[in-house]
């Protein structure tokens, strides 16, 4: 079974602006494959569960400082924000 994957606006601004830093929207793409096809991620996306005001999140890494913040269930991952640690936090 393949994952349902969707994005909140938010997301979609967040990548536009990545875009303009010109980091290499293919890792994303390769990200977003990964996870849609449900296989477990390498150990280099550092995945881990979010605390606090971001609880029932998740936050993988594409680069040192190139974040991705998503929320997933069974059948569905909601790409909520992408950029920076400061962006983001």
């Amino acid at each position: 079974m393949t994952i349902r994957i969707s994005y909140q606006k938010s997301f979609e601004r967040d990548l536009k602006k990545m875009k303009k830093r010109e980091k290499d929207l293919s890792k994303f793409a390769i990200f977003a494959r990964l996870i849609a096809s449900e296989t477990t991620l390498p150990e280099k996306y550092r995945e881990h569960k979010l605390v606090g005001n971001f609880k029932d999140r998740w936050e993988s890494h594409l680069e040192p400082d190139w974040l991705v913040v998503y929320k997933h269930s069974e059948d569905e991952v909601i790409f909520e924000r992408t950029g920076t640690h400061s962006d983001l936090f």
